[in-house]
């Protein structure tokens, strides 16, 4: 799930990061903010949290920086400061879909998935929310397990909006191999294919269960060889050799 938009370049923001004057601070605080987002996307969450919580003693009022901020303590595991600050981001700034679309994946994450899912509808009711099929994907994982047909349906929107969207696509082949649709399961993965997304363990894994399934042997193979060889240390190439062994016996 996508997680805050890019930086920008910590170089030129460090040359401006000195305070200044009393006026400043909202200036200074948004440097901070930059900073921080950038040190979060590249792992240093510890700087990160140092620079964001630098920014919110400059300024208390900035939605991005509790957001960011979120993010740093989400990636870390620590929920309840995570969600404390994701709520103050939409306190202060409740119009930001993407800040939407984020709270509502770590709602799901949490298992709080009615919840999860009001934002992510809020999000695509949003005009101006520039990814919306993102964030019906995420809804459609959200609800795949607990209710599939409604889940079909969130994915549906994403795929009506973006018909390439390749991780919409991806979830709607899990979601049919997971109801035994494996005609349909093949119809997506060739969809997949034509996006030109990059292969995943995933979706070779729930092909290759679709081709068996349906008696194609020589297009099972092939994706379980792509499996093997592409990805020999995933989970699915595990199951897939723990499969093999099981009808062995």
């Amino acid at each position: 799930m996508r997680l805050l938009a890019a930086a920008v370049c910590a170089l030129l923001l460090a040359a401006c990061a000195a305070a200044g004057p009393k006026g400043n601070k909202q200036e200074a605080a948004r440097i901070n903010t930059q900073l921080g987002i950038d040190y979060a996307r590249n792992g240093q969450l510890q700087l990160a949290e140092e620079k964001l919580q630098r920014a919110l003693e400059q300024d208390s009022s900035n939605a991005l920086t509790y957001a960011a901020l979120a993010f740093v303590y989400q990636q870390r595991g620590e929920a309840a400061p995570a969600e404390r600050n994701y709520r103050r981001s939409l306190s202060l700034n409740p119009d930001d879909s993407q800040v939407r679309n984020n709270f509502g994946a770590f709602l799901c994450g949490r298992g709080k998935n009615a919840e999860g899912v009001e934002y992510f509808l809020q999000a695509v009711r949003d005009r101006r929310y520039t990814t919306p099929e993102v964030a019906w994907t995420n809804a459609g994982v959200c609800f795949r397990t607990q209710d599939p047909d409604k889940a079909e349906g969130y994915l549906r929107e994403a795929l009506r909006i973006n018909p390439g969207f390749p991780d919409a696509l991806s979830q709607m082949i899990a979601l049919s191999v997971q109801k035994q649709d494996y005609l349909r399961a093949r119809a997506f993965v060739q969809r997949y294919e034509q996006s030109g997304a990059p292969a995943s363990p995933q979706v070779l894994w729930q092909a290759a269960q679709a081709e068996s399934a349906l008696g194609d042997w020589d297009a099972a193979r092939k994706y379980q060889i792509r499996l093997k060889r592409e990805f020999p240390d995933s989970e699915e190439a595990a199951m897939m050799l723990k499969t093999y062994q099981n009808d062995e016996r």
